[in-house]
C-alpha cells in the first residue's frame, strides 16, 4: 500500500485516493476481473493508470471517443508516464512510433477504439504483449439494457478468450444492477468484483419541477441562468430542434450562448466544444450528444429542459455539475409533453421486443423519480445499490424546500411565443390535501419508505408521490379498484395491491 501511495504522490501528484480507487486497483492488482461504477469526474482513469505504473506493463485502454483519448495521452505525457493512442485520425508514421515505444518495455497506457481491438493483426499482436490490464471504459456501451449501446462493444469478450491471463477492468459512471449483470455476461469476466461507489455528490443540489407548459419552463431557465452569473451553463434538451430554438432565445437574453448536436458538421462540433472549454460559449444548449470525455470542472448548473430517456442519461448528464467540488444545481424541468417525447421515440425504435420493453420501464422508474417525494440523493442512492446510503441530504428540493440554492418560480412574463397546451399537461404533485387526506397521504408514505427498506429499493420504484395522492383522492377498496389509481398496472398490483388497501382500511 505504501508503494501505490508514493506512485499517486510522485507520478500522479495526488495527496490521496477518491472514494472507490484503492479498493478497485487492489483488486486489479490481485489479479481479479472488476467491474466498477464510479461517478462521473470520479477519477475512474487513475484505477488503469496507475496500474501500467506500479506494475511497469502495458495497459490497454479501450475508449469510444479520439477525443477523449487525446485528451488523456496529454494529460499522462505531462506526468512523465508513457502513453499513446491508435485511431483513426493517426498517420501510419504515428501508429509506428506508438508501437516502437512498446516495444521498449516498462510502463505504458495505450489507448484505442473498440473497432482496433476487433482487427485480426492487433489480435496476433497482444498475444505476445506482456499486458498488466485490459480496461473497458463507458462500458455501459456493451450492454443492450443500458443507454448508449454500442455494436462494436459487444465482441470485446473476444479479449478474455484470447488473454485469459489479464484481468479486465470494467469502468462506467452510472448504470443498474441489471445493466451490471449485462456487462459482466458481455465482457465474459470471470467472478469478477463489483465496486460501486460515490454516487453521492454533496455539493449538488437536485432540484426537480413539475411544468404545465413550455412557458413555465422558459421562466425557469432564464431564473436559473440569472442566478448563476459565474461558471459555465449546460442545458440539455431532447431534440435537435428544440436545443438551436432554445439557444436562439437565450442568446437574445445572455452574452456567450452556443448550442450542440449531431445534426452538426464534425468540424461544427469540434469548434463549438473548443469554445465551450475556453470559455467563449459560456453557456451551452445541447442534446445527449454532447457530454462523453468532456471534464470542465466550474460547470455550475446544469438543466434538462426536458426528461432524458432515462435515469442513467439523467445521472451521468447531472454528473458534469460541480467537478471541482464547489456548489453546483442540478435542476431537471418536468412536463407530461416530455414523457409524450420519450414514448414516441421508444415506440419507433428498432430494437428487439426485451430492449423495448426495459425502455419502457426505464422512462417509467425516472418519472416516478420526477414525482417522488422523498430525499434526491437518498433515491439515487439506493437506486445504483451505492455502498453508502443515507435517509436524508439536507440539499435537494425534498429536504430543504426553503433553500436559497432553490430556483424559485419566476412569475415574470417571457416573451417566448410557444405553442399552447392544456394547463392540464402536467399534473402537479403539491396539490392541496384536507387535514385527513394529509394524514393518510402521510401514512402511504411511511409504508412506502418501510418497503423500500425492506426490499433495498427507492421509493419512487415502489409508487411516486402523485400515485400515493390518487390514492388518497380515490380510496379504493378493491384490487380491481387500483386499475383506476395512477401508476397501478398488473406488477404493481400484484406485488403492492394488498398492503396499500390494508393500510387504507387500517387507518
Amino acid at each position: 500500500m505504501n508503494e501505490r501511495l508514493e506512485i499517486l504522490n510522485s507520478t500522479f501528484r495526488l495527496s490521496e485516493f477518491r472514494k472507490g480507487q484503492r479498493e478497485i486497483i487492489d483488486a486489479v492488482l490481485a489479479k481479479r476481473d472488476v467491474m466498477a461504477v464510479l461517478p462521473t469526474g470520479g477519477g475512474k482513469s487513475l484505477c488503469y493508470q496507475l496500474i501500467a505504473v506500479h506494475e511497469q506493463k502495458l495497459v490497454i485502454v479501450i475508449s469510444p471517443l479520439i477525443a477523449l483519448m487525446r485528451d488523456q495521452v496529454i494529460s499522462l505525457e505531462r506526468l512523465g508516464v508513457p502513453t499513446g493512442s491508435l485511431h483513426s485520425g493517426q498517420s501510419d508514421d504515428d501508429k509506428r512510433e506508438v508501437f516502437k515505444n512498446i516495444a521498449r518495455g516498462g510502463a505504458f497506457v495505450l489507448y484505442l477504439s473498440p473497432e482496433r481491438a476487433h482487427k485480426p493483426g492487433f489480435k496476433t499482436w497482444i498475444q505476445k504483449q506482456d499486458i498488466a490490464l485490459f480496461a473497458i471504459d463507458e462500458a455501459h456501451c456493451v450492454s443492450q439494457w443500458g443507454h448508449d449501446f454500442r455494436e462494436e462493444y459487444g465482441l470485446l469478450a473476444e479479449l478474455k478468450t484470447l488473454r485469459r491471463d489479464v484481468p479486465i477492468l470494467a469502468l462506467t459512471a452510472s448504470a443498474t444492477p441489471i445493466v451490471l449483470d449485462d456487462i459482466e455476461r458481455s465482457l465474459a469476466l470471470v467472478r469478477p468484483e463489483r465496486q460501486v461507489h460515490g454516487f453521492y455528490r454533496p455539493n449538488l443540489f437536485y432540484q426537480v419541477e413539475t411544468c404545465a407548459d413550455e412557458n413555465e419552463k422558459y421562466r425557469f431557465i432564464f431564473e436559473s441562468v440569472k442566478r448563476t452569473p459565474e461558471g459555465r451553463v449546460l442545458i440539455y434538451c431532447g431534440t435537435r430542434k428544440k436545443t438551436e430554438e432554445l439557444a436562439k432565445i437565450l442568446s437574445d437574453k445572455f452574452e456567450g450562448v452556443g448550442h450542440y448536436h449531431a445534426g452538426l458538421s464534425a468540424d461544427r462540433r469540434t469548434e463549438t466544444q473548443k469554445a465551450y472549454i475556453e470559455g467563449r460559449f459560456r453557456i451551452l444548449v445541447a442534446t445527449n450528444a454532447f457530454g462523453m470525455g468532456i471534464d470542465q470542472a466550474d460547470v455550475r448548473l446544469v438543466a434538462h429542459f426536458q426528461l432524458p430517456a432515462n435515469i442513467d442519461s439523467l445521472y451521468q448528464e447531472m454528473g458534469r455539475a460541480g467537478r471541482d467540488g464547489k456548489p453546483s444545481t442540478c435542476l431537471l424541468l418536468y412536463s407530461k409533453a416530455d414523457k409524450g417525447l420519450q414514448s414516441y421515440f421508444i415506440t419507433n425504435a428498432d430494437a428487439p421486443k426485451a430492449v423495448i420493453r426495459l425502455r419502457w420501464q426505464n422512462l417509467e422508474a425516472l418519472v416516478a423519480y420526477a414525482e417522488g417525494g422523498e430525499c434526491r440523493h437518498s433515491e439515487i442512492l439506493a437506486y445504483y445499490k451505492d455502498k453508502q446510503r443515507l435517509t436524508a441530504c439536507g440539499h435537494c428540493d425534498r429536504c430543504k424546500p426553503d433553500s436559497d440554492r432553490r430556483i424559485p418560480r419566476s412569475t415574470q412574463a417571457v416573451s417566448v411565443q410557444v405553442r399552447k397546451r392544456k394547463r392540464g399537461g402536467a399534473t402537479s404533485t403539491g396539490e392541496a390535501l384536507t387535514p385527513e387526506n394529509s394524514r393518510t397521504f402521510q401514512r402511504l408514505k411511511e409504508w412506502r419508505l418501510r418497503t423500500a427498506k425492506e426490499l433495498d429499493q427507492p421509493a419512487f420504484v415502489i409508487l411516486s408521490d402523485k400515485s400515493l395522492r390518487d390514492l388518497v383522492s380515490r380510496q379504493p377498496q378493491s384490487l380491481s379498484d387500483l386499475n383506476q389509481v395512477y401508476g397501478f398496472g398488473p406488477t404493481k398490483i400484484e406485488r403492492f395491491g394488498a398492503d396499500v388497501l390494508r393500510e387504507l382500511a387500517e387507518f
